[in-house]
Parts: structure tokens; sequence; C-alpha cells
């Protein structure tokens, strides 16, 4: 399912207000995800890696990347952005080759992290990414994410520096948006979200302010990350493990709550 041009617009204005993201697995996740509100989907590449037996990282195929994303933008009307690490490889002109794949199968955002590589390999992926995307007929929403924080690129005094001085190149590379996961102070949030120059995106994790602070703060997206995964295994490892120890049917079908109706959601998807 290509990537359809106006969900590509509808994303990107998605960014104008302040955007509350979702990450599904697969196309089940997806839907529910959407009919619980949201206005996007993005996919976790830990989780889907995870939903597939994989680690997270390029240890998982592309190739299941690329179905796993077609498989949710059937089964959904919303925009999809995927989570791509690194472009599932080192070289920008690959990189720029999966991303291109992922265009194909419906996704009309990236995720593109640097990690502990060098930052100018990640300008390079950037540039590599923004032409495969033009020569697609696609305005891709290229989400940099840098990982000055999560990773402890720098020390910590250093951190907001460090990140706005990533932030003006990504921006000249081509990226859409600067994600930063792992900051949690406001007053370095307020600095990287005024001076960034892109739509600040930061990820669900305990001490950052409520969404609505955020907003106020300049931030533009939130993103659920691994959250709602690791909530609906825990559900399912609880079931799982009362079932195998007292085998009641009464309290597993109590788990159940009220299901949707999966055969009508996904009839005609």
């Amino acid at each position: 399912m290509p990537a359809r041009p106006q969900d590509a617009a509808q994303f990107h204005a998605l960014h104008s207000d302040f955007l509350l993201l979702p990450n599904a697995w697969d196309a089940a996740s997806a839907r529910v995800m959407q009919e619980a509100g949201a206005k996007a989907v993005a996919t976790s590449s830990a989780a889907l890696a995870w939903a597939h037996g994989y680690a997270d990282g390029h240890h998982f195929p592309v190739a299941k990347l690329v179905t796993a994303v077609e498989e949710a933008a059937r089964a959904v009307s919303v925009p999809i952005t995927c989570d791509a690490e690194g472009g599932y490889a080192d070289d920008a002109a690959q990189a720029a080759e999966n991303v291109r794949a992922l265009i194909g199968a419906g996704a009309v955002g990236i995720n593109l992290e640097d990690g502990k590589d060098p930052h100018e390999a990640h300008l390079k992926k950037i540039e590599a990414v923004r032409n495969a995307a033009q020569g697609a007929g696609v305005n891709l929403f290229i989400n940099a994410r840098t990982d000055v924080y999560l990773k402890q690129l720098v020390p910590p005094e250093r951190a907001v520096e460090e990140t706005l001085r990533r932030a003006r190149a990504i921006r000249e590379a081509g990226a859409s948006g600067l994600f930063v996961p792992a900051i949690v102070e406001v007053q370095e949030i307020a600095a990287i979200a005024e001076g960034a120059g892109l739509p600040l995106n930061v990820m669900v994790r305990p001490g950052l302010p409520p969404a609505d602070e955020l907003k106020a703060l300049g931030v533009k997206r939130l993103s659920a990350a691994t959250a709602v995964f690791n909530a609906a295994m825990a559900g399912a490892r609880e079931a799982a493990e009362d079932f195998m120890a007292t085998g009641s049917s009464e309290t597993l079908w109590s788990r159940r709550g009220a299901p949707l109706d999966y055969n009508k959601l996904f009839r005609g998807a």
C-alpha cells in the first residue's frame, strides 16, 4: 500500500499543535489505537521486533518491517510513521533505499536516529533519505532522533548545548522534526523547544511533565514508545500466569473486558 500524499500533509499539519502519538507493533494494535482516538499511529522498532521474536536494533529484518508497516497501513485510515532506527544500515545510500521501501509500504513519516554513531553519519543519512523521499513524491516527515540524553553522549551540563548544535545541523540536512528521548527537566525541554528550530518530540518517561505542561513548554509531539506494548504484555503475562495457576474459566473470561468486534473492524480492510 503506497504512502498516501494526503497523509503526509496531514501528518505534518498535526505538528502545528500537540500530537499524542501511540506506538503500535502490528495491524491490530494500530487499529485499536485509531479506535482509541489516535490521529496518527507510529510503530515502535523495539515493540515490533519483540512481537516478532527479535531483539531491538538492526537485528530485525527490514523485509519484515516493511511487511508490518504495510499491514498496519492497510488496517488504519490515519497517517502511519515508522521507527526506522538508524535506517537499518550503516551506509547512507542503503538506509535511503530501506526508507524508500517503507514509503512504498505506506509510511509518511520515519524516525531516524544517531545513537552512538558519528554525528556526520546521521546527517548523511538524513540527506539521503530526504532525496529518496522526494524521488518517491512524498513529503516524508523525517523525525531526526538524537540520543544525546538517552545515551549520555556528553556530560549533563553540556546536553542542551550539544542537542541544539546537532539540531541546527539536522535541520539544514533536511529533517522535519527533532526527537530527544530521555529528556525530562522542564528548563531543558523549554530551551530545546525554543532553540531547535524544529518541532520537538519527547518520549514518555517517569518524571516527564504532563502533556498540557509539555504543550505549554513548546513541545509538539509526545511518543508512547514501548509503553503501550509493555502494558499489553503485562496484561497478557498476568492472564496467562493466572490461568496456568488456577485453570479458572471465569477469571480468564472476566479479563476480556468488552472486546471490540474485530471481525467487523477488519472486514474489508
